[in-house]
């Protein structure tokens, strides 16, 4: 039971995200430190052995840099970059690669579909919603931890997790 709830953290925090971010342009950094806090309740919980827990951690903060340089560059939002970083710290060498794929295909989804909807005159129903009228703004960006969430959630069972958490004491 307490394996299946720490595990639950993940996907949870993710779609916390997803939608904050739609309805906002804001990924909240209780999400992304939500996240980093569970992640070692996680490991002491289910017991991932320490030459993963190192890749996991090695590779988090790979891509916390990569994405600060992401951020710096004005490719990313600060919210997307912490919030990348926290799932690449789950996620470790299994899954990273399906990942980084999958929340791209699912960003350049995003924006085509964005592009499309910004195209036409919102309804009078929808126009009485403010997140609709941000999403339907022009000049503001891509909710990309929507994109982040998809990946995360997709990739989430190529990790050890999984099968740590059926062999745990919880």
């Amino acid at each position: 039971m307490l394996d299946a709830a720490i595990l639950a953290v993940f996907p949870a925090a993710l779609l916390v995200a997803a939608w904050s971010d739609v309805t906002s342009f804001i990924i909240p950094n209780a999400v992304s430190l939500t996240l980093l806090g569970a992640f070692p309740l996680a490991v002491l919980l289910l017991g991932l052995p320490s030459d993963a827990l190192a890749w996991h951690a090695g590779l988090g903060a790979l891509v916390l840099v990569i994405s600060m340089v992401l951020f710096a560059l004005g490719a990313f939002g600060g919210g997307d970059a912490k919030l990348v970083a926290a799932a690449a710290l789950w996620l470790g060498p299994e899954a990273l690669a399906w990942f980084v794929m999958v929340t791209a295909f699912a960003g350049g989804a995003l924006a085509m579909t964005l592009l499309m909807f910004r195209r036409f005159p919102l309804p009078a129903s929808l126009a009485e919603r403010a997140w609709v009228l941000r999403l339907h703004n022009g000049k503001n960006g891509i909710p990309y931890g929507l994109a982040i969430a998809v990946g995360g959630i997709t990739a989430f069972a190529q990790t050890p997790w999984i099968a740590l958490a059926g062999h745990g004491a919880g």
